[in-house]
């Protein structure tokens, strides 16, 4: 595989910027990138985030991780193993960095080459059958030995069974923080993948105990880490559809293993075929189907841009404008622009006002809301 391998790396400065940013309140991901695309540093976004919190409407800024606080998690990382890397940097996989909400620092303790493989993510229902178990074993076992890396997220059942034979070749995707695994009796599978050539990786802080809503934003690392993602056993509305469905929306493959119609485990997997998931048997339909991917290179996104962009700043009936379009309905940002006769710029820069005021939410597909 050709990844583009000219990396770029941190300094110790912009790590420490990077990770106040990210652990500021109402920063996420996608937060994160367009500061940094809109004023070129970390650091200097951090300065803005008070008047941009007042314009979007806060009443008081919300709370802006110290730098104090940077530095003490990443020592505390660093004690425990874990490097907090960015995307381009070696060990964050190249293929996680082009997602749109690529986490910009994300903790992985292991084999920090292991990331940088081809991989591909298994995942199905923690309520497995037997024979689902074994198939699952199966597969990961044979598309190791053909050398590609699993993913899943160290969940009972289905993921355990994949991750319990490839500990040597495994990504675990963790809900919560390196020091807060989920679920507890899995701690000595998770030690044993990082001590025999796998790799950790979590976006979240060291402490973070996963709550419900943390599975779904690390089912997309499984599927935004891979060529494509497995679904083995799928009851109807699990969370391993929720991962065939950020596949999709990432642009990854999507195989579903075919089960009895009897069984409300396979429901899902056989929706997933009939919407066209490639139905798959062995580890050679997987193969088969990554191996044109395989051989296309993968431009890595740069790091912190050279400079900003501050154009774009909304006058104040542009920005009543734009809210009163806004409601609890999901509306594009592109329906924003054309419905405004706003530029993009001037959308997005009130966008940005409003969820650092924690009055918007993002969804997929450039979807927001008012909250």
């Amino acid at each position: 595989m050709d990844i583009q391998t000219a990396t770029q790396k941190l300094t110790d400065e912009q790590r420490i910027d990077w990770l106040r940013l990210i652990r500021s309140d109402n920063i996420g991901p996608r937060t994160f990138r367009t500061l940094l695309n809109k004023f070129g540093s970390a650091r200097e976004a951090l300065e803005r985030l008070p008047s941009l919190a007042q314009r979007g409407g806060a009443s008081k800024s919300g709370r802006i991780a110290s730098r104090d606080d940077a530095i003490r998690e990443i020592e505390r990382s660093a004690a425990l193993g874990v490097t907090l890397l960015a995307p381009n940097e070696i060990g964050y996989p190249p293929r996680l960095a082009l997602i749109d909400d690529a986490p910009p620092l994300l903790g992985v303790r292991g084999n920090i080459q292991t990331s940088m493989r081809p991989i591909i993510g298994i995942v199905g229902s923690r309520n497995a059958s037997g024979a689902g178990l074994k198939f699952a074993g199966t597969l990961a076992r044979d598309l190791a030995d053909a050398g590609f890396v699993i993913a899943s997220g160290l969940a009972r059942g289905i993921d355990h069974a994949a991750h319990r034979v490839t500990v040597e070749s495994t990504v675990a995707a963790l809900a919560g923080g390196h020091d807060r695994i989920y679920p507890p009796e899995h701690e000595e599978l998770l030690d044993a993948i990082v001590d025999q050539g796998g790799v950790a990786i979590s976006e979240m802080p060291l402490g973070h105990v996963a709550r419900a809503k943390d599975f779904p934003r690390r089912n997309r690392l499984i599927s935004g880490t891979a060529l494509g993602v497995v679904i083995i056993e799928a009851a109807q509305r699990s969370g391993s559809l929720i991962t065939a469905r950020f596949a999709n929306e990432q642009g990854r493959e999507v195989f579903a293993v075919p089960g009895s119609p009897l069984d409300p485990r396979a429901a899902g997997t056989n929706d997933l075929i009939k919407q066209g998931a490639t139905l798959t048997t062995c580890a050679q339909d997987v193969i088969d189907a990554v191996a044109p991917i395989i051989e296309r290179p993968i431009q890595l996104p740069m790091l912190e841009p050279g400079h900003g962009d501050p154009d774009g700043e909304p006058h104040a009936d542009e920005r009543a404008r734009i809210v009163s379009l806004l409601g609890p309905s999901p509306i594009s940002i592109d329906d924003l622009v054309r419905m405004s006769n706003s530029s993009a710029a001037v959308v997005r820069t009130i966008l940005l006002e409003l969820e650092l005021a924690g009055r918007l939410e993002r969804h997929g597909d450039g979807m927001v809301t008012m909250i």
